[in-house]
Formats: C-alpha cells, sequence, structure tokens
C-alpha cells in the first residue's frame, strides 16, 4: 500500500507523465486504426476482386486527405488550440474507421469507392495528429526530454503494430475482415472521450503544482496555447506568408524532405508488409500478424532508444545539431538492410532484417522532436502541419508505387529497392541539407538559449 501511495504522489507531482502516457495510447489507437486496411487488405482484395494497383489506390486514400489538411490543420491548431482540435479529431476519426466495416453489406460495385470515401475522411479527422502532439509536447516538456516524450508517442506505431497486427489478424480470422474496424472504431471514440477530459494546457490545469510548473518553465517548455509575448492571433494571410518563408530557409526544407524519405518507409510497413508476407512469402494471415509483430518490437525498441539517447547526449553537453542527427544518421543506415531479404529464402532471416530495418526506423524517427526544438514559437502549428504534409506526400506516392511496381514486376523485390534507398534519401538530406539546427527567431542554436538543459532540474521519463 505505501508503494502504490508513493507511486500516485509521484505521478501527482509529474502531471507530464500522465500527458505522455494519454497521447501513447492515443497513437496506439490512432496507428491501429491506419494499418486497419492493410490487415484486412488480402481479404479485403480478394472478396472485392481488386488489383495490386487498386488496392494501391485504397491504401493512399488516407494519404490523400492527409496531405490536403495539414495546412488547414495547422492553422486551426494555432488559431484554436491543440487540445481542442485534437480532441474533437480522435472522436472523428473513429467514427469514419467504424464506418469502413459497414461497406461489407455494399454492392461491389460501389464498395471500392466507398472505402476509398471512408478512408479519405479517416485521413482528413487525422491531419491534426502530429502537429497537435508536438505542440502539447513543446507546453509540456523542457527541451532535454522533448527527444524522449517524442519517441515515445513516435513509437507507438510500432506497439500499435505489436498489439494490433495479430489481435486483428485473429478478429479478421474469428469474425470476418469488418470486425477489425468495427474494434478500432470503438476504443478509438473511448480514447477520445478520456483525452478531452484529462488534457489541458499546463496554465490550465488545476492539479499541476507549482513546483512541476516552474520545472518545465525553467526548461523551455511554452506553457500555454498562445504565449503572452506572441501578442494577438495573426491573420489567415499573416499565416500562410509564416508558411512560404518557413519554406524558404534551407534548414526547414532539408527536414521536410528527410521527413517525406522517412514517412516512405513509415507507409511501406503500414500498408503493404503484412501483403508482402502473405502473397510473396506465403504465410497465412495469422502467421503474417504474429511474424509481423516481431520487427515491430523492435522499431519500438529503437524508437524509445533513438529518444533517450539524444536526450541523454543534450544532458551531456553535446549540441542539438549532433544530438538530434546521430541517431538519424545510424538508424537510416540500420534501414537500408531489408534490401538484404530479396537475396534470403527463409522467413527467418526475412524477419531478422525487417527487424534490424524496423529498428533503424524507430531510432532515426526524432523529427517531430526537431520540429518542437527549432519550430519558430509563432508558427509551431504551422511548422508542424508542412513538416507532416511532406510525410503525407510520402503516403500517397509509397503505396501507389509499390502497387504498380509489385504489379508489372510480380514480385516486392523493386519495391524494397525503392524503401531502402529513401532511407539513404534521408541520410544524405540531414548530412547535407539541414544544417546545424537552430530556432530562426533565436539569436543563438537552441541549445544554448535559455532552454538549454543546465535549467533541467530532472529530465528522466
Amino acid at each position: 500500500m505505501k508503494k502504490i501511495a508513493s507511486l500516485r504522489r509521484y505521478i501527482a507531482e509529474h502531471r507530464r507523465f500522465e500527458v505522455i502516457a494519454l497521447l501513447f495510447i492515443m497513437m496506439i489507437i490512432n496507428q491501429g486504426d491506419r494499418a486497419t486496411l492493410s490487415i484486412a487488405g488480402a481479404s479485403v482484395s480478394n472478396e472485392l476482386g481488386l488489383s495490386h494497383a487498386e488496392m494501391g489506390w485504397l491504401f493512399s486514400a488516407f494519404a490523400w486527405a492527409y496531405m490536403l489538411l495539414q495546412l488547414p490543420g495547422g492553422l486551426a491548431i494555432d488559431r484554436f488550440g491543440s487540445v481542442k482540435v485534437l480532441g474533437i479529431a480522435i472522436i472523428a476519426w473513429s467514427v469514419f474507421t467504424a464506418a469502413v466495416g459497414t461497406v461489407a453489406i455494399m454492392p461491389l460495385g460501389l464498395a471500392f469507392f466507398a472505402v476509398f470515401a471512408l478512408r479519405f475522411l479517416v485521413g482528413v479527422a487525422e491531419a491534426p495528429c502530429f502537429p497537435a502532439n508536438s505542440k502539447i509536447v513543446s507546453m509540456w516538456f523542457p527541451t532535454a526530454e522533448r527527444g524522449t516524450a517524442t519517441a515515445i508517442f513516435n513509437a507507438s506505431q510500432y506497439f500499435a503494430a505489436v498489439v494490433f497486427t495479430p489481435l486483428l489478424a485473429w478478429i479478421s480470422t474469428r469474425w470476418g475482415w469488418p470486425w477489425i474496424f468495427y474494434v478500432m472504431g470503438a476504443a478509438g471514440i473511448a480514447i477520445g472521450l478520456v483525452f478531452v477530459w484529462r488534457i489541458k494546457a499546463p496554465v490550465d490545469h488545476a492539479s499541476l503544482s507549482a513546483v512541476e510548473l516552474q520545472e518545465i518553465r525553467d526548461g523551455g517548455a511554452n506553457l500555454q496555447e498562445h504565449p503572452p509575448s506572441a501578442g494577438k492571433k495573426q491573420s489567415w494571410g499573416e499565416t500562410w506568408a509564416s508558411a512560404k518563408e518557413l519554406l524558404g530557409q534551407r534548414m526547414f526544407l532539408g527536414i521536410y524532405i528527410a521527413q517525406f524519405c522517412i514517412s516512405t518507409l513509415t507507409f511501406f510497413f503500414l500498408t503493404w508488409f503484412p501483403v508482402y508476407l502473405v502473397q510473396q512469402r506465403g504465410l497465412s494471415l495469422l502467421n503474417a500478424g504474429l511474424l509481423a509483430a516481431i520487427p515491430a518490437i523492435f522499431g519500438f525498441i529503437g524508437g524509445i532508444g533513438g529518444g533517450l539517447i539524444s536526450d541523454w547526449m543534450l544532458r551531456k553537453g553535446v549540441s542539438l545539431t549532433k544530438a538530434r542527427k546521430l541517431p538519424i544518421f545510424i538508424g537510416m543506415a540500420l534501414s537500408m538492410s531489408m534490401i538484404l531479404c530479396n537475396y534470403v529464402q527463409t522467413d527467418v532471416l526475412v524477419v531478422v532484417f525487417m527487424a534490424l530495418a524496423f529498428f533503424g526506423k524507430g531510432m532515426g524517427a526524432l523529427g517531430w522532436a526537431i520540429i518542437s526544438d527549432v519550430s519558430p514559437k509563432r508558427s509551431a502549428g504551422m511548422n508542424g502541419a508542412i513538416f507532416n504534409t511532406f510525410g503525407s506526400v510520402a503516403g500517397i506516392v509509397t503505396p501507389i508505387v509499390i502497387g504498380y511496381m509489385v504489379q508489372s514486376m510480380g514480385s516486392f523485390n523493386g519495391a524494397l529497392i525503392y524503401v531502402a534507398l529513401n532511407a539513404a534519401g534521408a541520410f544524405i538530406s540531414y548530412a547535407f541539407i539541414v544544417g546545424e539546427l537552430r530556432r530562426p527567431d533565436d539569436e543563438l542554436p537552441v541549445a544554448d538559449t535559455d532552454t538549454a538543459v543546465p535549467h533541467v532540474a530532472s529530465t528522466s521519463l
């Protein structure tokens, strides 16, 4: 009982732990929703009689809307607040996800268009998600904790794969593929209600202690949606002008290009990877779900590890540029190992190389931490939206390109080379385009400003 009481007291004194826990759980559901169609893909393809190219278009439906709504989503976050926008979005995308299951009772001629439309709407609702997460992390976490905090919610995609890939494969085998969408929709609505109830900006959180508030303030957290120093809200014209300015800066352009490349890996794993295991490796849906969970576990470990290593280097006095870039370089180099899957025959070796690639992709996924570090304070939502737009373009391109490559070549060999080359592209972009990481409205690099590590009283998560 004393241990439980001590744990409760510790959590009460560190409310940001509750915040990151809820973000992590919410993102597990979010990533599970994104992966539903890939898990149901083989069954949907057979039942609706769809080709690889047609499945590629269905896989891309989410990303079309996700891309088109990024900038409006960023505007909404900057004007109405990340907490409010994200709370509404969670419930909306969950309703649309559940609705995909109803396609099973529609005429075959209508089913393809219905799935595309509903997945498009899921993308509309999810568009503000990552920019809102980034802004919430910047409000609640000191600079030297953001790498770890961002890695936690970013690693949710791997944890979701570990949990939901085998679970949803089993649900599909037991009750049919529509139940994949019903279960995920219900789970999303539930976490959405909890999120709306519990998440607030630090200055609006009634149970946040004065000690923790001062701690995160001293560490460089923004504390509220619209800092007083920001003055009046920007007009729509001023906000669009800031978007143009961001796109014109070499550092941000390099970060955006790298995000496209890294997201290519993400969307391969979210769309075609289970289909690859079923159709090229000849596994059953259930076995594919179980084996796909193994690389995802390593992706989760790599994702958390990359954030921890990056923040540890910051606390040791390493510059922000080196602390953020080094895990990316190592991770992208490891991700290129997936090409080796083209030259092995056993499923065990395929899982080994994919696990190595997942680990590297997770380790190198520090883009959102970097966005939190270097975004101009008055356009953080817009910068996150542009960053995510480049990622969502990869979500459109990747499934379609792979679909046509597999259909024309008769195998996934070319597709794996294409994905690995994008890992090389991210490496090159951070090495030769991005340059020094710094916030443009600061006179000094981020690690040397008033948000520097020495001000942070506690950096453990």
